[in-house]
């Protein structure tokens, strides 16, 4: 068995849960899962379209909220506001113990506006200023019109999850970002904090499929390798990056690491151990946030072990190897994007056209 406060207290990361719904926060589950060391909790448009379209616990805000004369849109961001804030309360205490470090809760802006940088900026703020809580991210993705948008709440002193992240070029303009940010800021740095959310098991889906095509020997030897190498390389580039001059002088005046995250760490290949996206991404400063059965699988048979920068120089081998082959990663990272942007803007109006089908019914 696999100790979640093990995971933190002596390899230094931070295991997360990459999920939420109001049937858990009025069972008494989230508590449970944090009692059990999950140290922070992260949402998306999917998540709080499963969770809403598939439980009842939501009915009776839903129906009240739409008899006062609310709108679906509306509606929507008060059933989300209200399952933020309950679990934005009970992580706080993780928040305070660990000095800001950890104990957040990660909402995202309207998935529709992530290629309109003002229309981002306004919503993150508007967002922000709602649920007004020291332990929260938002989430908001690191697509080209995200950078500026990034930037700029960092200089309000605004916390951000950058989400959607495929490629280590992008992740370098991230960091960019967040030190700019940091830059453009009063006083002390420490009331601001901000992760990098890398996309695993997305990425080892594309680049498997593309070597199935290819078909060779050595295209299919690559498989399930490409996803931990280009975590391993993403992790490479935050020790240097927060190793310079640059980074010194922000430090001094209170600036917090932007730790990396793991996303989307379910293996999505039944054919793959169901813990490879943790038992390999493990070291000190980083978070990984998982689903709950991913959660559990690793508590009942996942590693311990120290494996993010054991060798980095294999990992720059693996990802060099599937290039040779062909394979355009920046490509690959860019088609990733473009999807994860469109899943969870497909996910945003199917629950939308779900409540307004559900308003009709209540008039």
């Amino acid at each position: 068995m696999a100790s979640l406060t093990d995971l933190f207290e002596t390899y230094g990361q931070s295991p997360w849960l990459d999920n939420l719904k109001r049937d858990w926060v009025e069972s008494g589950e989230l508590k449970a899962w944090i009692e059990k060391g999950v140290r922070g909790l992260t949402s998306n448009p999917s998540i709080f379209e499963k969770a809403i379209s598939d439980s009842e616990a939501y009915d009776q805000q839903f129906t009240s909220l739409i008899r006062d004369g609310v709108s679906v849109e509306e509606a929507y961001w008060k059933l989300v506001q209200t399952d933020i804030s309950s679990a934005l309360a009970l992580l706080k205490p993780i928040h305070e113990s660990s000095n800001g470090v950890d104990g957040f809760v990660s909402v995202e802006v309207d998935p529709r506006l992530a290629r309109d940088t003002d229309a981002t900026i306004n919503a993150a703020r508007a967002l922000d200023d709602q649920l007004d809580s020291p332990n929260l991210y938002i989430k908001i993705p690191g697509t080209k019109e995200g950078l500026p948008a990034i930037k700029q709440m960092i200089s309000e002193g605004r916390s951000v999850n950058v989400t959607l992240l495929f490629s280590i070029e992008r992740y370098s303009e991230v960091i960019d970002a967040y030190m700019s940010g940091l830059e453009m800021m009063e006083g002390d740095l420490a009331q601001v904090s901000s992760v990098a959310s890398f996309f695993i098991s997305r990425t080892e889906t594309e680049i498997d499929a593309r070597l199935d095509e290819i078909g060779t020997e050595g295209a299919l030897n690559c498989k399930g390798k490409a996803a931990v190498a280009q975590g391993q390389l993403a992790y490479k580039l935050f020790l240097n990056q927060f190793n310079t001059e640059r980074w010194a002088a922000l430090e001094a005046r209170g600036a917090r690491l932007q730790r990396p995250l793991w996303a989307s760490t379910s293996t999505k290949n039944p054919q793959y151990p169901d813990t490879m996206y943790v038992d390999q991404l493990i070291g000190p400063d980083t978070v990984n946030t998982l689903p709950d059965n991913t959660l559990s699988a690793f508590m009942d048979h996942g590693t311990l072990s120290r494996t993010i920068d054991t060798s980095f120089e294999k990992a720059s081998e693996t990802l060099v190897s599937i290039e040779n082959l062909g394979i355009d990663l920046n490509q690959v990272a860019e088609k990733l994007e473009r999807e994860g942007v469109q899943a969870f803007e497909n996910s945003f109006e199917n629950l939308l056209k779900t409540l307004l089908i559900k308003a009709e019914f209540l008039k």
